[in-house]
């Protein structure tokens, strides 16, 4: 006798590959395990203001991208009269406008839309190149006091940081005159500098719903070894704040205008909810290897995967109801095309049509069977009798205004031409009987099969986990193996019972 083993040793790594591969998607991608839900995405609008100088422009803006926390899913630009380029230099993209002359004020328009995603991840952050700046007399005295001081009380990159801060906001004289001469994070980022410690100064913005013409405020992005981290040059605080997002994060200046003066950039945030599937379409746009997914593919193949892929539900129905409930159909896979073209028309449609186009077809096959047609000619005449069915019943639907109607062309004709000629034999050889047995377990299996594949859940779990085919792989070996009674068969046992409980 051979050995079942390896049989269920291939099911149970399929359904445990298929299992891995969803919880993967689930975690690594953020794809939600129910359809309808939604994404907070941040509609960030960044305003350019100049005064041009009847000359030609060019302005460059310094652009966000993916980050720690938010996911860039879209982003747009307004600029009438002006030519815009997105132009990305040593990997960093900044948004360049230009024009041949300009004067007075201008405004041009960019906005990024930025998804709250606790799984995304941007590129290695490059430490700075250490720069150390040489100040005069007393500020360069202060500030080497004040880093000797926070040196005592350190053991790295980000506890000097903390003690700097800590000494600025001391009142003694030091302090006050550092704080009159720069910037405080440009002030800690040299000091940082001068520890041999790379830092630099970044520009980020406070997310909240409805505020309009906010300005950037520094923070101060602190390297050790491969790590980084942010402090808050005011409050001294390390750590990222939830709602913050960086904007200019690379050494850059934020906005650089030739041709014109008095410039600057307020921004505006707007927080809406975009459906998941929406937001996650524009996720996967720019994705890596990892990401096997139908997402990434243009959008075309994406529609016609989404059938596709809905096919092993119907076969799965198809395995239960012939192998554990014993049900007979018309051919082995016939009904899962006919659930196939009841997606597409409606299931009231779909029902009158499949019995309208069987029950002529049957008709006029059985006058065929009268002329002793060889087998090639005789189906032949069926299918082309076939077509002119559908394309009768789709004109007389199109004629009363029944538009629906005209949606069973998708009906596979070659497949219900087989049905019409294995359904007049059956009749010629067992009866009508036999016939309608067959006819309505094919119907019946065809309608089970669209429920399930017409389903919200099932469509949203088949078109973004993958890892569901390998599931349903295993499920439908499972079921191949099983040797026992039919459900349908049971009844058999009914006097038996009867008796027993006598």
């Amino acid at each position: 006798m051979v050995s079942r083993r390896p049989f269920y040793i291939v099911v149970a790594l399929l359904f445990i590959l298929g299992t891995s591969l969803m919880i993967y998607r689930h975690v690594a991608f953020d794809v939600p395990w129910l359809p309808g839900e939604y994404r907070q995405v941040w509609s960030v609008e960044a305003k350019v203001e100049f005064d041009a100088a009847d000359q030609p422009v060019i302005a460059s803006l310094a652009l966000p991208a993916t980050q720690p926390g938010f996911t860039l899913v879209d982003e747009s630009a307004a600029s009438p009269g002006y030519g815009l380029s997105f132009v990305d230099r040593n990997g960093i993209t900044r948004a360049e406008w230009s024009i041949r002359t300009a004067k007075g004020h201008q405004e041009l328009y960019y906005r990024a839309e930025m998804m709250s995603d606790p799984y995304a991840k941007s590129l290695p952050a490059e430490p700075p190149v250490v720069e150390k700046q040489i100040e005069k007399e007393p500020i360069a005295t202060a500030m080497v006091q004040i880093l000797d001081r926070a040196k005592e009380r350190s053991a790295d990159a980000f506890t000097l940081t903390r003690e700097i801060m800590k000494e600025f906001n001391n009142q003694e004289q030091n302090a006050q005159l550092l704080r009159n001469h720069k910037g405080r994070a440009h002030l800690i980022v040299d000091m940082l500098n001068q520890a041999d410690i790379p830092a630099r100064v970044v520009r980020a913005l406070t997310l909240e719903d409805g505020r309009r013409r906010q300005q950037l405020i520094d923070y101060v992005q602190v390297f050790q070894d491969d790590k980084y981290d942010l402090f808050d040059p005011k409050t001294g605080l390390q750590g990222r704040p939830e709602q913050l997002m960086l904007w200019e994060y690379n050494s850059q200046p934020l906005l650089d205008v030739t041709g014109g003066n008095n410039s600057r950039v307020t921004y505006s945030v707007v927080q809406k909810q975009v459906a998941v599937a929406r937001a996650l379409t524009a996720k996967f746009e720019h994705t890596n290897m990892l990401n096997f997914s139908i997402d990434t593919l243009p959008v075309e193949e994406q529609a016609l995967f989404k059938g596709i892929l809905l096919l092993p539900i119907g076969v799965l129905v198809v395995v239960f109801l012939r192998v554990i409930v014993g049900l007979k159909t018309s051919g082995t896979f016939m009904p899962v095309l006919i659930a196939v073209a009841f997606i597409q028309t409606n299931l009231v449609v779909g029902l009158l049509g499949f019995l309208s186009i069987v029950g002529v077809g049957l008709v006029i096959r059985s006058y065929l069977s009268r002329l002793n047609l060889l087998l090639v000619a005789r189906i032949s005449t069926v299918i082309i009798t076939v077509i002119a069915i559908i394309a009768l019943l789709s004109v007389l639907t199109y004629k009363l205004g029944l538009t629906e109607g005209m949606r069973i062309t998708f009906f596979p004709m070659i497949i219900l031409s087989w049905t019409i000629e294995r359904m007049s034999i059956l009749w010629e050889e067992e009866g009508p009987k036999e016939v309608v047995k067959q006819g309505g377990g094919s119907l019946l299996v065809a309608v089970l099969a669209y429920l399930a594949m017409d389903n919200s859940l099932i469509q949203h779990l088949t078109f973004n986990y993958l890892g569901l085919q390998l599931v349903i792989m295993a499920t439908v070996l499972l079921m191949g193996n099983y040797t026992g009674y039919r459900l349908s068969e049971l009844k058999r046992f009914k006097p038996l019972a009867d008796e027993l409980k006598k």
